[in-house]
């Protein structure tokens, strides 16, 4: 089947269309966030057999997260995926979330789309998606970041049958740390065949928004005595313990750095310099300080977390606070242009998601305005190097590198090479 030209009332753009031919079961259109992946891959589904294809005992199958299936954002009367099947004349239509497509592992001869991809590891969703990519359904993934990692496409190699099973990739590509507890990788070996697999599969769509990004990064001063001391005694400050490891040392660093009045102050600033504001954070520590300057300024405050879904206020002034994991996909804003992330996440991807949400197609703004907090400290600028680099800041592999700083380093030395980064002697 050809791609239809329209489907109900919609119409593909250009470059949509373009994406969308190259498309074939097993790949996964990566595109930026808000740059019209849902309408494309309805498209696609179309284009296998037919619109008519589908019926109430053979409908298309959504997976997506929980959030967009069930979600109706301001203006809309269904869920965005409910929606955008209908508009598109699809009345015959499952959507479920990534929690519960263990239900789905006996259908055959069907159509998959799975939004957001979840299938990184070899898990209970990894196991349950491979079994219905094998049993002669047609499917594709969407994604605006794919992977951090080799590790992050195994399960999608797999389910295009490039490899039988998890230990036939890692034999061929991994080799695994020896010294460490807990499995890890080491290195990757054999990469060149995971690139040409890669490229089998991914098709990239180029983003046609006209939005423009714009990005400040701002230093906030940080305690380089409490640093030194944290990598002279290696003594816990908060629970007055010894560090029990190098993970939980580097944790420390990022908190010393992270509560730093000056780093308070400087988001305070930034907080109440807007009306409207979405302020991402990492750790619960973090989210403390953030109600605390929202409650000292009256501000209305809604939290998007592990254990608060409220949705974003409708009113004239708001401060969303948002933490990256529970919150870095699967809900988009169109009412405000700023966002700023009082510390950056260590993975790309989950950063490049965060900004997504409110780089959308139907955003009323073409300037949208990025904040950073960050600061001199070595740690601070080796996350946002990795994440420039589009790579995944690891904790124990930073802490190790810098040695765990042992104890009989001069202080002088100490604020050459551990502060600044500066190899001492040079």
């Amino acid at each position: 089947m050809s791609i239809p030209n329209t489907l109900g009332i919609i119409s593909l753009k250009p470059k949509q269309r373009e994406a969308c031919e190259k498309l074939k079961s097993g790949s996964i259109l990566m595109g930026g966030v808000g740059s019209g992946k849902t309408y494309t891959s309805i498209f696609w589904a179309a284009s296998q057999h037919g619109p008519d294809f589908f019926t109430e005992e053979r409908p298309l199958i959504v997976i997506t997260t929980a959030m967009k299936r069930d979600l109706i954002e301001k203006g809309a009367t269904k869920p965005d995926w409910q929606q955008s099947l209908e508009n598109c004349g699809i009345y015959h239509y499952i959507v479920d979330s990534w929690q519960n497509v263990h239900k789905y592992t006996e259908i055959k001869d069907s159509v998959f789309i799975f939004d957001e991809q979840r299938v990184v590891g070899y898990g209970k969703w990894g196991k349950s998606f491979i079994k219905i990519c094998w049993n002669n359904n047609k499917w594709i993934l969407l994604s605006a970041t794919p992977g951090d990692i080799w590790m992050d496409y195994m399960t999608t190699f797999i389910a295009n049958k490039f490899y039988r099973n998890k230990t036939e990739f890692t034999s061929r590509h991994v080799v695994w740390d020896p010294y460490v507890k807990f499995p890890k990788v080491k290195k990757y070996i054999g990469t060149a065949v995971l690139e040409k697999y890669r490229n089998q599969i991914i098709v990239p769509m180029e983003d046609t928004r006209q939005t423009v990004r714009h990005r400040e990064y701002i230093y906030a001063e940080f305690d380089q005595q409490a640093l030194l001391t944290l990598a002279n005694t290696r003594w816990n400050p908060y629970t007055d313990e010894p560090i029990l490891n190098i993970a939980e040392y580097t944790q420390l660093v990022r908190r010393i750095v992270n509560t730093d009045p000056d780093r308070v102050r400087i988001a305070e600033k930034e907080i109440l310099s807007k009306d409207k504001i979405i302020v991402f954070y990492n750790f619960n520590y973090e989210l403390d300080i953030l109600k605390e300057i929202c409650e000292r300024n009256n501000l209305l405050y809604k939290q998007w977390n592990g254990w608060a879904h409220e949705p974003i206020p409708d009113t004239d002034k708001w401060v969303y606070l948002v933490q990256y994991t529970a919150g870095s996909e699967g809900w988009n804003c169109v009412t405000t242009n700023a966002i700023l992330f009082y510390s950056v996440n260590y993975s790309y991807k989950a950063m490049e998601q965060s900004e997504g949400r409110i780089d959308r197609t139907n955003t009323p703004y073409k300037d949208l305005y990025y904040t950073y907090l960050t600061s001199l400290s070595k740690v601070d600028k080796d996350i946002l190097k990795a994440v420039r680099d589009k790579k995944r800041f690891t904790e124990a592999a930073w802490a190790k590198k810098q040695g765990f700083v042992p104890i009989d380093i001069q202080i002088e030395n100490l604020e050459q090479e551990w502060l600044y980064g500066v190899e001492i002697g040079t």
